[in-house]
């Protein structure tokens, strides 16, 4: 892996969704589509592996969201079923593409600054 010292944040590069090392190339191609290396510094993302965590922790932070502003919503104003449809309906696929987008950028920001590689058994003695 090449790994140097990071020069930003893994929080501030996870926001941004720009690269571990420098800060400053895109981590993503398109969406959700990683890079196979970033254009300003040449890391290589092989090392990147987010796995399903930012999913899972997407799911249970958007799942609270909407179901508290899908709660609010009713109780504060009532409005028709309708409304929860194409509110929650627009608003959940928005939101939870975004917030995958942040949340896998953090988990390899952090797989780079805490040079996290893939487990293996030790060897036989």
């Amino acid at each position: 892996m090449e790994h140097d010292a990071p020069q930003t944040s893994a929080l501030a590069a996870g926001l941004k969704a720009r690269c571990p090392r420098c800060g400053e190339g895109a981590l993503f191609r398109s969406g959700l589509v990683l890079r196979e290396r970033c254009e300003r510094c040449g890391l290589s993302f092989a090392f990147a592996d987010s796995g399903d965590g930012p999913a899972v922790f997407g799911i249970l932070i958007l799942g609270i969201v909407v179901l508290a502003g899908a709660l609010i919503l009713e109780f504060k104003v009532g409005p028709p079923v309708v409304v929860h449809v194409i509110v929650w309906g627009l608003l959940t696929p928005l939101v939870a593409f975004f917030l995958l987008r942040v949340l896998k950028a953090t988990l390899i920001a952090l797989q780079f600054k805490h040079k996290a590689e893939e487990g293996r058994l030790a060897p036989p003695d």
